[in-house]
């Protein structure tokens, strides 16, 4: 299976799709969530969304259009959050060279997640934990899963951007966080 939320490529926010793959001729035993009309086989109920759908279509031709003008302006971004880390000691998670052009994890040694990101709210944001987790603070699971020492996971934080994020005032940044080191 295969899901798409259509706001992660510059979509309409609220459409997505679910691609189900047949396993030795098997459906997927899959379970409706809301019951009523027989669309999608019986899968979900009422009208759907065609302006949404069709928004969501030409945000996939868009992104497989400009796939390559997008990735290397996140690649351009990459280098300059990399070269921030460095600055200020910080330390990546994760094999760099399996990662995606537009997310980096990271911490700064002597700073916990939450001091950092208000060192610099002013500048720029960062995340720590998940988007899924973000009404209570918890380390993400997969930090967790690393085996990073304390001070690493409750230190992570997490930076993403698309190829229409503005540049950032990165030596603006590294003063401050250097500041409180």
């Amino acid at each position: 299976m295969i899901s798409l939320s259509g706001h992660k490529f510059h979509g309409p926010k609220g459409i997505g799709a679910l691609i189900v793959r047949k396993r030795s001729w098997q459906r997927v035993p899959l379970k409706p969530l809301m019951f009523g009309g027989g669309q999608e086989r019986g899968m979900r109920p009422g009208t759907l969304p065609v302006h949404s759908i069709v928004g969501m279509a030409k945000a996939a031709e868009l992104a497989k259009r400009d796939q390559e003008q997008r990735r290397l302006a996140c690649e351009t971004t990459r280098k300059q959050v990399l070269r921030f880390v460095e600055q200020v000691g910080g330390k990546l998670h994760g094999d760099m060279s399996r990662c995606l052009p537009h997310v980096v994890n990271f911490s700064v040694p002597g700073l916990d997640s939450e001091a950092l990101i208000l060192t610099i709210k002013n500048l720029i944001s960062f995340s720590n934990g998940s988007a899924c987790t973000s009404a209570r603070y918890q380390p993400s699971h997969v930090i967790t899963a690393m085996g990073l020492d304390g001070e690493a996971t409750g230190g992570a934080v997490r930076m993403s951007w698309c190829h229409l994020t503005p540049p950032a005032p990165w030596d603006a940044v590294a003063a401050q966080v250097l500041d409180v080191l």
